[in-house]
């Protein structure tokens, strides 16, 4: 569904980004893990057209490397980005409408599917953005990216300060938006990350240090050791070494 060949980010004389391969297939959860300054937002924003990209980002089998944000999302390929941005003076009802402008069309989740999906968000369907907790603007943010039928969905950070209990509700709410939709998911967290998904690429300094399945990527050693970038961290897939990470450290580019 969603395909990354030799993606390059830069930032000035910065690389954020170096020469990223990523696939996401169809009805399929992938993380995409790191720590601080390892690529993984601005991989996403590559992805979505929000900065310049070099390389080749395939979405459902078309080019889009290059798109406008808008267009891209009007594909299906719909962002829900770090910070929320739920729209301050507009209610959580307002908020999920505004979901419908990226639908071009498509028949997708409705606002009573949100509402039946994540419950806590029902006495707060006239409250302003503003007035939300970090946990309830971020099942909005959740809930407005599902409005758009979205054909795929890129997540950055959902946990991201909040509170366990939240992030656990959260979570489960995409676990059940999983099994319709795939998803790319940046995170911290990598217990819930790995909980959720069947796969993950691991980033250290912009480069691939890891990837596997879920099972494979729950070696913590192996995980902070491609964190911290201070042993070979490599990952043998069908015979072929990914990568060899040795003692880089992280740039700009969370």
């Amino acid at each position: 569904m969603l395909e990354l060949n030799r993606l390059c980010v830069d930032y000035g004389t910065t690389r954020a980004v170096r020469e990223l391969d990523l696939r996401v297939d169809a009805g399929e959860a992938v993380a995409l893990l790191g720590p601080n300054g390892a690529g993984k937002t601005s991989t996403l924003h590559a992805v979505s057209g929000l900065v310049p990209a070099r390389g080749t980002v395939l979405f459902d089998g078309a080019d889009i490397t290059g798109h406008s944000p808008s267009e891209i999302a009007r594909r299906g390929l719909v962002h829900v980005p770090e910070g929320r941005r739920v729209f301050p003076s507009l209610s959580v009802h307002e908020n999920l409408r505004m979901g419908r402008i990226a639908a071009s069309g498509r028949r997708g989740w409705t606002e009573d599917d949100v509402y039946a999906l994540l419950p806590a968000l029902v006495p707060l369907r006239d409250r302003a953005g503003y007035a939300l907790s970090g946990g309830e603007q971020q099942m909005v943010a959740i809930g407005r990216a599902l409005v758009s039928a979205p054909r795929m969905l890129l997540l950055d950070e959902p946990s991201l300060g909040l509170a366990p209990v939240v992030v656990r509700a959260v979570y489960d709410a995409l676990a059940r938006i999983a099994t319709d939709l795939p998803v790319l998911v940046v995170e911290q967290n990598t217990v819930e990350a790995l909980r959720l998904c069947g796969r993950g690429y691991v980033l250290a300094a912009g480069r691939l240090a890891l990837s596997g399945t879920a099972d494979e990527l729950a070696d913590r050693d192996s995980l902070l050791a491609s964190f911290l970038g201070k042993r070979d961290a490599a990952h043998t897939q069908g015979g072929r070494e990914l990568l060899s990470c040795r003692g880089v450290a992280a740039e700009p580019g969370a």
